[in-house]
């Protein structure tokens, strides 16, 4: 069933960061570059669907995932959870090939590090001897009696490993529990990637409804938030703001203490462990993804929201004003159905893209 609204249905001129939004349907092969009007100004067609999302990085050039034919990932034993890809892509304006990287058990995301290399996130088996000690999920919910677990790796560009952090060696499968409503075929499902200044990793794992951020030279745990007082219900795509704050798409499903499930969007004040802004929509069940999404802080300090199964990118002032709104038109089947799901999106600077061009 195709939503009511398609396009852009809100165009504020006088409040909106104009630019290009960039994005790939969930269930099509392309990538879109749109104008403020809905108009599109560019586009990549790709071989396969997106594994996950598109971006541009500082050289100019498109970096995306996307999703490695299922029976050969199959045959590498990688089984087909969801976020799955396989491959990562770098292309110029004209979509040829710059870089690839395949590898059957990526998933989720990526990241171009200031040294060229390249930070990807993978799934690995968890020892069974560590696995029958980690708590929580539903019973007897394992993959074909496995728990698998995640692996971040920094990739050079001739495809050699240069660092390695293994979650089933850091963490503690008693403490770190699944959320008792999932299930235990995943301990952690890690689903973003982000190095900081410093070298350190900030993500998100999922199933343990936290952030952290992992120390790049003892590979410690060395801030985490999300997991205590039901802060985060499976959230999404922390990211760190200029001001030194963390902004995280908290999804909200399977959220404690709750009748109506809504997503939140918050600002944490990453020192103090405090939310120091969010927001939620009035009613709360208008604003609902329960899994992907993303946001993105503006130049002009608007946020661009990403509400995955909406097929929804919208655009909010600090104070909340809707001032850009687009429904996607692109419906394409994945595995949850045919869809207009959209991973993430991004806003680019009209400056930034005619220099492009």
């Amino acid at each position: 069933m195709k939503c009511k609204q398609e396009g852009v249905t809100i165009y504020n001129k006088d409040k909106a960061f104009h630019g290009y939004t960039l994005f790939a349907p969930m269930g099509c092969p392309d990538t879109w570059l749109m104008d403020m009007e809905g108009n599109m100004a560019h586009h990549w067609k790709m071989p396969e669907r997106p594994g996950s999302y598109s971006k541009l990085i500082s050289n100019g050039h498109l970096f995306y995932g996307c999703k490695m034919d299922v029976e050969r990932r199959k045959s590498a034993g990688a089984e087909p959870f969801s976020g799955y890809g396989g491959i990562i892509r770098e292309v110029d304006w004209d979509n040829h090939l710059i870089w690839e990287y395949e590898d059957p058990f990526l998933h989720h995301d990526f990241y171009r590090m200031k040294n060229g290399n390249t930070m990807v996130l993978k799934w690995m088996e968890v020892p069974e001897e560590i696995a029958k000690k980690i708590k929580g999920g539903v019973p007897g919910s394992e993959e074909k009696g496995k728990i698998w677990g995640d692996v971040f790796e920094e990739i050079t560009p001739e495809g050699k490993v240069a660092w390695r952090w293994v979650a089933h060696e850091n963490l503690d499968p008693e403490s770190d529990s699944i959320c008792p409503l999932c299930p235990r075929k995943e301990w952690t499902h890690a689903n973003s990637c982000v190095v900081l200044g410093n070298g350190d990793l900030l993500t998100c794992f999922r199933a343990l409804n936290n952030v952290c951020i992992i120390d790049r030279q003892s590979g410690e745990i060395k801030w985490e938030w999300g997991n205590s007082l039901g802060q985060l219900a499976h959230p999404h795509d922390p990211h760190p703001l200029p001001n030194g704050n963390i902004m995280i798409f908290d999804n909200g499903a399977h959220r404690a203490l709750t009748e109506v499930n809504c997503s939140i969007v918050v600002e944490v004040d990453r020192q103090k462990k405090e939310i120091v802004w969010e927001y939620r929509s009035n009613p709360a069940h208008l604003f609902y993804s329960s899994v992907c999404s993303g946001t993105q802080r503006l130049p002009n300090g608007n946020i661009l929201i990403c509400s995955t199964t909406q097929g929804r990118l919208f655009e909010i002032t600090p104070q909340k004003e809707i001032v850009w709104e687009y429904y996607s038109p692109y419906y394409g089947e994945i595995d949850n159905g045919v869809v207009n799901w959209i991973f993430r999106a991004y806003r680019y600077g009209i400056d930034i893209i005619k220099g492009l061009k």
